[in-house]
C-alpha cells in the first residue's frame, strides 16, 4: 500500500492499521481527535468525581467513587500513550490543565468545544451533590459503554484493543451508579424527587455527547473505519436503556 488512496480504500473495506507509519494525514487527525476527546473526558470526569468522594454517605460509596476516579485516570493514560506514538504533545497533561473547571450549572454552552479542551461538553457542567453525581454517572456511564463498544472495532487496532480492555471497567462504573441510585431510593423514598430532577438535568446534556443525527464527520469516520454505527442509532439505544432503568426504580 504505497499511496494514500490505496490505504483509504483498504480502510474503507475493513482493513486495520497497527502503527502510525502508514496512517494518512486526515486519518491521523481524526484518530487523534477521537483519542483527545476520550482522554480529556476521562480526566475531566475523574476530577469531577474526586470532589465528591467525601460526599459519599458510607465507606462503600467512598470506595466506589475512588475506584472510578483512579480507573478513569488510568484509562486516560493508556490512550495518551498511543497519542504520544503519533507525536502528540502529551506534556499538556502534566498538571497544567484545569480538569476540574466547570461552567455555571444553568449555563448553556451548546455543542462547540472550547479552545484547548477536547472533553465532551457534558463534563463542563458541575455536579451538585452526591445524588446528582450518582444519577449523572448512570446516564454517562451507559453512554460511555455504548460509545466504547462502537470504538473498539475501529480500524486502528492498538486503540481498539485498549478500548476493549477498558470497556469492562467502564461498564462496572455504570453498574456502581445504578446500585447507588437504588440504595438512595431504598434508604429514603423521598429522594425520588431529587433523582428525577437530576435525571431531567443530565439527560439532554448526555444525549448531546452522541452528536447530531446528520453528521458529515461521521461519514468521514465511517470511510476510515473508525466508526460503524450512526449517531442516532447509538443515541436511541442509550435512551431506551436509561429510560428502562429509571422506570424500574419508579423515577
Amino acid at each position: 500500500m504505497s499511496g494514500e488512496t490505496d490505504i483509504q480504500d483498504y480502510l474503507a473495506k475493513g482493513g486495520k492499521l497497527s502503527a502510525p507509519d502508514n496512517a494518512p494525514p486526515r486519518y491521523r487527525a481524526e484518530l487523534l481527535r477521537i483519542m483527545a476527546s476520550f482522554v480529556d473526558s476521562e480526566l475531566a470526569g475523574a476530577a469531577g468525581f474526586a470532589d465528591l468522594i467525601n460526599a459519599g454517605p458510607g465507606v462503600k460509596e467512598k470506595i466506589a467513587a475512588s475506584r472510578i476516579v483512579m480507573e478513569k485516570i488510568d484509562h486516560a493514560e493508556r490512550v495518551l500513550n498511543i497519542m504520544g506514538e503519533f507525536g502528540a504533545n502529551t506534556s499538556r497533561y502534566m498538571n497544567v490543565h484545569p480538569w476540574g473547571a466547570r461552567v455555571g450549572r444553568e449555563e448553556n454552552i451548546g455543542a462547540e468545544r472550547r479552545d484547548g479542551d477536547m472533553r465532551l461538553n457534558v463534563f463542563h457542567y458541575p455536579l451538585s451533590g452526591w445524588t446528582d453525581a450518582v444519577v449523572m454517572n448512570v446516564l454517562m456511564g451507559r453512554a460511555t459503554v455504548i460509545q466504547l463498544k462502537e470504538l473498539f472495532y475501529c480500524s486502528y487496532q492498538p486503540l481498539g484493543e485498549v478500548f476493549h480492555d477498558i470497556l469492562p471497567r467502564e461498564r462496572r462504573h455504570a453498574e456502581l451508579g445504578e446500585e447507588g441510585v437504588r440504595k438512595i431510593i431504598d434508604t429514603d423514598p423521598d429522594q425520588k424527587t431529587e433523582v428525577a430532577a437530576s435525571f431531567d438535568y443530565w439527560r439532554p446534556r448526555v444525549a448531546d455527547t452522541f452528536g447530531g443525527e446528520k453528521s458529515a464527520r461521521y461519514d468521514l469516520l465511517n470511510n476510515f473505519g473508525l466508526r460503524h454505527t450512526g449517531n442516532e442509532s447509538l443515541k436511541e439505544k442509550w435512551a431506551k436503556e436509561v429510560e428502562s432503568f429509571f422506570a424500574s426504580v419508579k423515577c
